[in-house]
């Protein structure tokens, strides 16, 4: 009687580029792997000579080799330490790739662009998209553009128009800093594992400094916070801890009005005449 052969032992259940064939769902890891679309994405960044671009989130490679190809340098930072041994091997024949293993929102943009301006890129994790664009707005002095893949409800709303059902403080908060330009949408099979969502691309281009008139940022964050913490209330009632009925109407704003109704220039006015305890 012949004996059963055991079956043979997973390697680590690792691809030949030896990059873990299962993606870690706590790190919100979906890998993008379609070549149109990350083709797409290139095109969209469109590097130039001399460009400083930093990937948030290289994963497998997807976009960072593509990028590699096309530009010569990069730099990624990645939290995952599993991915960076692979994909430092990957990138070698490529071109020059800095990796940088650590949490972004601990990243200092501002020291890291060192006098210049980065231009920043990435599929990122969806569980931290919010976290993540916010930390990019503390140093959007320091940033060109930014092109990002996010799931595509937070992307419809990054750039709604008041009186949307999904205008909110996302909205506002980087409206004010920024240019949001929609891009393109991506289905749930360009990536592994696939998502139970669809995707989008957007480009986002902070406003030059002389531009965006807020005269006290942290002022501005925490009226459109107040704002939008209970939506369906008036500003009269929302707002009634850092801003007057009288404020309100100074600031060219009805005080029945409710959060979703208001631009974006119509919070900056507000902010700017909001005594300094207004945080």
């Amino acid at each position: 009687m012949s004996r059963q052969r055991p079956a043979p032992r997973a390697r680590d259940a690792r691809d030949a580029d030896g990059f873990r064939r299962d993606a870690k769902k706590h790190l919100g890891q979906n890998f993008l792997h379609d070549r149109g679309v990350i083709d797409r994405i290139v095109l969209a960044i469109d590097p130039r000579p001399g460009d400083r671009i930093v990937e948030i989130g290289p994963g497998q490679g997807a976009l960072t080799l593509p990028l590699l190809d096309r530009h010569g340098a990069l730099t990624a930072i990645e939290f995952d330490r599993d991915l960076l041994e692979p994909l430092s091997a990957a990138a070698a024949p490529r071109g020059e790739l800095t990796l940088l293993n650590a949490d972004v929102l601990e990243v200092d943009f501002t020291a890291l662009a060192a006098g210049g301006q980065l231009r920043l890129a990435g599929n990122l994790p969806y569980n931290l998209s919010s976290p993540i664009l916010f930390h990019a707005l503390e140093h959007a002095g320091a940033i060109r553009d930014m092109h990002f893949m996010l799931q595509k409800e937070v992307v419809e709303r990054m750039g709604a128009a008041p009186g949307s059902k999904v205008y909110g403080r996302l909205s506002v908060m980087l409206q004010a800093y920024c240019t949001v330009t929609p891009l393109f949408t991506v289905g749930p099979g360009a990536f592994r594992p696939a998502p139970k969502v669809d995707s989008a691309v957007v480009r986002l281009v902070p406003r030059a400094p002389g531009t965006v008139g807020i005269g006290d940022p942290s002022r501005f964050a925490a009226i459109v916070r107040a704002a939008f913490g209970q939506r369906r209330k008036t500003l009269r009632n929302a707002l009634a801890a850092v801003a007057t009925p009288a404020l309100i109407e100074a600031a060219g704003l009805r005080p029945d009005m409710r959060a979703e109704q208001v631009p974006v220039e119509g919070f900056v006015r507000l902010a700017n005449l909001a005594p300094p305890e207004a945080h």
